[in-house]
């Protein structure tokens, strides 16, 4: 279909820590520049990869020599160690989604790269990660998402503890797929049969595909909205977007009234007429602990 590969046999004398005799994967691209430039980049890499593994193979002179002192690993935590103080120190007042996240992408690296001293994680481990990463189909920006998530962990131990200790997961390349096979928006006409089709079946389900369609809001912030946030009545009718015990807001500029437009405006008047006694506009996920917009 047009797309550029790239592909490369494995020297000989690499086969052993391979499953196969070649390499042989997408560059997700139909551009001829960006495969070049892609392809060359992922050569370097490659080339410095293998040279690392054979040169543990040569043997190091005078090692005999060397002093034989483990303390210093011994008393470095490792990465499961720093996820718990990371969790303990930044997890005051946030919600169980901030555990969720933080304690799957070290999860992520233990699978990958194992539960080591942070000292140990090497430039190379973070390469390894990353390419790790994009076999499992993640995008590139959720792939620094994951990135970024892992080098405040790491960082936080550094800093806490003083260590002269370089983060292996900071500086780390990522191929710019995105810009190349860039995500086009949902056509209109798209929009607009799923909004009549909502119309149609009418319940609370859809009324929250339709107030999103027409107001541009997160999942959350939707789910998480009072009855009493719907202002119909006002001179330009809007919803009142806010943070609630429930439900939080990502940022300051989050809180924002919204007006209330096309389908929006529809959706609005059916939640305000619904006999659900409720205060919530979408009791089926929202109550006074907890706010489900997963």
């Amino acid at each position: 279909n047009n797309m550029f590969y790239y592909v490369r046999h494995i020297p000989k004398d690499l086969y052993e820590h391979y499953r196969v005799r070649r390499l042989c994967f997408s560059l997700k691209t139909k551009s001829l520049t960006y495969a070049m430039r892609a392809a060359k980049s992922i050569s370097q890499r490659l080339d410095d990869y293998w040279f690392g593994i054979r040169f543990k193979r040569m043997d190091i002179p005078a090692i005999n020599s060397v002093r034989k002192d483990d303390s210093e690993s011994n008393e470095t935590p490792n990465i499961l160690d720093v996820l718990d103080l990371y969790l303990r120190l930044k997890g005051q007042g946030k919600d169980k989604v901030f555990f969720r996240t933080a304690t799957r992408n070290i999860e992520y690296v233990t699978k990958v790269l194992g539960n080591k001293s942070i000292k140990s994680y090497s430039s190379s481990d973070g390469a390894k990660f990353r390419d790790w990463l994009i076999e499992q189909g993640m995008s590139i920006n959720t792939v620094k998402r994951v990135f970024s998530s892992v080098r405040s962990i790491v960082n936080i131990i550094i800093s806490e503890e003083g260590l002269d200790c370089s983060n292996g997961f900071s500086g780390t390349y990522f191929p710019d797929y995105e810009r190349i096979n860039k995500r086009k928006p949902i056509p209109v006409e798209i929009i607009k049969r799923v909004q009549h089709r909502c119309k149609k079946k009418d319940d609370d389900l859809r009324w929250l595909v339709a107030l999103l369609s027409d107001t541009g809001m997160r999942l959350g912030e939707a789910v998480g909205l009072l009855k009493a946030d719907i202002k119909l009545d006002a001179d330009i009718p809007h919803v009142s977007l806010k943070p609630h015990q429930w439900r939080t807001l990502k940022t300051k500029g989050s809180e924002r009234n919204i007006p209330l437009v096309g389908v929006s405006f529809w959706s609005c008047q059916r939640i305000i007429e619904s006999n659900n006694n409720s205060k919530f506009a979408f009791p089926r996920y929202t109550n006074t602990s907890n706010c489900n917009a997963n």
